[in-house]
């Protein structure tokens, strides 16, 4: 059976707005591991690549690709052959930090670009599905989403509080002691969120906001230990010379070192060539070393 024109539309769009946020050589890496063509020449943007490379895509494939990047599938799909989605090993992308998102259904294409905003700053973030009325599947993923994240943000737009479901959410968060940031977008914070750090999202974009959320975990005692660790492996990992700038910029706004910085950072401008041949970059990397030592 395959996949409905609705279906592959709304996996198509989620599959381009992920990996075009991604570098070119780990764009061009996934592409080719799911038998997908690449070019070596393009003249355009990301996202018209990505839509260019899967215009042929086979049903199976988009749906394994789909799998892979973390997007949640209805179980009824498994007519396909394929494993049930799992929430507990593919909720969260390896190594990032974990941030649960909790939204208005009315309010979900924001979310979706706040998620692929944050994706650039190590961020992973789960988005509630609030526009269904979960199944016991649906739940457990939600639950395990919440029971295994580091941070909660809440989206409050216009009638946030109204939701059957985002004050659950808040709560749970809340109960494990975790940070919870509130982005005021026509919803003034209420009750026990009130007191919690909140962002005025109002005529923001979704790039202006993940960035301040991306430097209050770099900052908030909580989890400024653990975005440091996530912002040194992307730095490592950094696939291009535009890459590893942009990454030694992260890593210079630190305000928490830890003694293996160090060995690790002196290490990667050793053997990743994306890093040394990067101008200006090994003699920002021998400065901040000496900076913290």
């Amino acid at each position: 059976m395959a996949l409905s024109a609705a279906s592959r539309v709304t996996l198509l769009k989620e599959i381009i707005a992920r990996l075009s946020s991604e570098e070119w050589t780990f764009l061009d890496l996934t592409l080719r591991e799911f038998g997908l063509p690449t070019e070596q020449i393009w003249n355009g943007g990301r996202d018209a690549y990505v839509t260019e490379m899967l215009k042929d895509v086979k049903d199976q494939t988009l749906i394994e690709l789909a799998r892979y990047l973390g997007l949640q599938l209805p179980t009824s799909w498994d007519k396909f052959g394929i494993d049930i989605f799992d929430a507990r090993q593919s909720t969260w992308r390896d190594g990032f930090f974990r941030c649960f998102v909790t939204h208005l259904a009315t309010e979900r294409k924001f979310a979706a670009e706040m998620q692929t905003q944050l994706l650039r700053f190590g961020i992973s973030c789960f988005v509630a599905h609030n526009d269904i009325e979960p199944t016991s599947e649906w739940q457990t993923q939600i639950e395990v989403a919440l029971a295994t994240c580091d941070s909660l943000v809440a989206l409050m737009h216009p009638n946030f509080h109204k939701s059957n479901w985002t004050d659950q959410e808040l709560g749970f968060a809340m109960g494990r002691g975790l940070p919870v940031f509130a982005v005021q977008l026509g919803e003034v914070p209420y009750g026990f969120i009130a007191r919690f750090q909140a962002f005025n999202g109002s005529g923001k974009t979704a790039t202006v906001l993940a960035r301040e959320i991306f430097d209050s975990y770099r900052r908030h005692k909580q989890t400024r230990s653990k975005m440091a660790t996530v912002l040194l492996s992307l730095f490592e990992n950094s696939g291009t010379f535009e890459g590893a700038k942009t990454r030694i910029g992260f890593l210079e706004e630190m305000e928490i070192w830890e003694p293996s910085f160090a060995t690790r950072i002196g290490a990667a401008l050793r053997t990743n060539t994306q890093i040394s041949n990067s101008w200006g970059v090994p003699e920002r990397v021998k400065a901040l070393i000496q900076k913290w030592s």
